[in-house]
Formats: C-alpha cells, structure tokens, sequence
C-alpha cells in the first residue's frame, strides 16, 4: 500500500490503514461463511425454526460498523447476524444460540432473531419490523445524557420505513438531536413485496427531508461508499448535530426465510446481484492498492472458514438448558409490584 494513498483514492483506502482494511474484509468473509454455515446446519436438521440469511450484504453491515467502538451501541433486525459479527460477536455464542444451547448470547432461549452482546454494544436483534428503531432512539436520548460522544446505530430493512414506529422515532430524533444514526438496509423486498409496489417514494433517503436530517443513498455493496456514509454520520452525531439517514442499496440472494420459495424473483435478476458481490469487490479494491495479494486474500478466508468450523463444534458440543431452569429468565412482579392504575 501507498505511504500516502492519493487524495482520488476510495475512502476506505485514505481513511483506514491495511490491518484495519485487512480484518475488516476478514468479518466479511466470517459473515459470508457463518450465513453458509447456518444454512448447511439448518439442512442437516442441527438448527430448528425459522433464520434470514443476510448473504450478499456484508459490505452494509461491515461498512456502516467500521467507526463504531464498544462504547456505541446499534439496534439490529431479524436479519442481524452480519450486524452481530461486525460489531464484534463471537460466532462460537452465536451458533449456541441458534442450537438452542445454554453457551448462546441469551442462553438459549433467543435463537437466531434475537441474539443480543451488550458488551460490545449490540443491543439486540428484533423479530417485528423497525421494532429496534425506537429503541435506539431511546438508547441515543440515555447516550446524550450520561455517555456524551457515544452514538447509536439503527439497522432496519426498506419493509420498515413504512411503519409508524420509523416516522415517530425519526421525529423525536431529530426534535432532540439526539446521536442516532438510521441506517435502512434497501434489499428491494420486504417478504416477497418490492419496494415499487409499496412506497409511494421508494428512495427512502428522500424521506430524511421530513424530519430536518441529512439522507444519504449509498450502494451497499461498494464497502467504501458505505464505510464513508457511515463514517460521516457519527461523526456528525458526535459532533452533537443530530441524527442521519442512510440508504444502502444492496441485495439478499437468499429468500425472505427458509420457507421462502423465491417465486417473485427472477433468476435474471438475482444472478445480476450475485455478479455484484460485495466481497469480490471489496478483495479486488484491496489488491489494486496494495493492502494485501492473492496469497493474503487465500489466508484471510482460510482463517474465517477455521473459526467457523471450530464454532459449530462448540455449539454441537456446549450444553442444553437446564428444564428446571425454565423460568429463570421470567419475570412476574410479586404482591404489590404490579404496575398501580
């Protein structure tokens, strides 16, 4: 890599130096293959349930997580885990939880929809629909008052932003300009319905005007457009200048869920995703400027298939819940702890 990259360089490449970029596209490959893992589980019968796969958009999750620490927090979604790992999860925890075993992030009890790490501020998946939006608005209000220079980041999927909770919380957001910044995940179809036939505007950053923020639309499978918006925004609510908008527009290549047939979508148009991808473009990026060769890029992937496969050996291995533990995680108010009219 360059002492000094040219001022025309991609962001990422002015902005970050090689190891960062390096262990960044390292979480992209780990997000790919957990997602694959997952997959391959699923079919095997090891997983039971439902999961949404988040393969082909690693370049969002990683990217628009590149300038958080540990002290900002983000809000994730029913398809999270690429959000999870790039905040810094360990995927060992995060298999358990899928198997249902007690070594899971939630003991078990969350599965694949709900996997929270408070301590590397990820403060959990949401199974319905911009369900985390508000709860990052009130975790920004908490970050305002007591954490002053943290900030939160909200994931959400283009099928929310027609939801009541999306307007309300970007309002009180904005009203209070508290440091949150939205980060709406466009993959085209919310279940099997497209944006064009459910938004009367489909360009969600156009709606940031309402609220008196900025609204950004970046491609979220260029992993430095992503890094820059995303960068940009934090710092802005750092800065104590309020909250942001931003649009990645990129692609799952796999159903809505495992029930999903695909029947809506053509093949043409996936396979012209699937040409897209972000991890072959970011790999392509790093290789032109030096920051790692072809043997390095072998290494790299290598590295995230063996961390893979070493945990789901833990979660094949760790223990199931206890049954007489059932309702250790319950809570019931006791006499006179009742919520009073």
């Amino acid at each position: 890599m360059l002492a000094h990259p040219p001022a025309n360089a991609p962001f990422a490449i002015r902005q970050y130096k090689p190891e960062v970029l390096r262990d960044a596209l390292r979480k992209m490959y780990l997000v790919r293959q957990f997602e694959e893992g997952a997959e391959d589980c699923y079919v095997r019968g090891l997983i039971h349930g439902t999961m949404h796969l988040s393969i082909g958009q690693e370049a969002s999750a990683v990217g628009l997580c590149m300038a958080l620490t540990d002290e900002d927090k983000i809000t994730s979604t029913h398809r999270g885990h690429g959000h999870c790992i790039a905040k810094g999860a360990d995927v060992g925890r995060m298999y358990a939880e899928f198997f249902g075993k007690e070594s899971g992030y939630c003991g078990g009890r969350g599965g694949s929809m709900h996997i929270a790490d408070v301590a590397k501020g990820n403060l959990g998946a949401n199974g319905i629909v911009a369900g985390g939006i508000p709860i990052a608005v009130g975790a920004a209000l908490s970050a305002k008052r007591l954490n002053p220079g943290s900030v939160v980041m909200s994931f959400f999927g283009d099928g929310a932003v027609n939801e009541g909770a999306f307007h309300e919380a970007l309002n009180m957001a904005s009203v209070w300009k508290l440091p949150v910044i939205f980060a709406c995940e466009n993959n085209h179809y919310g279940m099997s319905t497209s944006t064009e036939r459910s938004s009367a505007q489909p360009r969600v950053a156009e709606r940031a005007a309402a609220y008196a923020m900025p609204g950004v639309t970046v491609d979220g499978n260029d992993f430095s457009a992503v890094a820059e918006a995303g960068y940009i925004a934090i710092e802005r609510a750092r800065a104590g200048e309020g909250p942001s908008l931003i649009e990645s527009v990129t692609y799952r290549w796999r159903g809505h869920s495992k029930s999903d047939r695909n029947r809506y979508r053509t093949k043409e148009e996936i396979e012209s995703w699937v040409a897209r991808d972000p991890i072959v473009r970011f790999a392509e990026l790093l290789e032109e400027h030096g920051v790692v060769d072809a043997q390095g890029l072998a290494a790299l992937e290598q590295e995230a298939a063996e961390e893979i496969a070493a945990a789901i050996d833990f979660a094949k291995t760790s223990a199931a819940p206890d049954p007489a533990a059932l309702t250790r995680d319950v809570y019931t108010p006791g006499e006179g702890e009742g919520v009073s009219a």
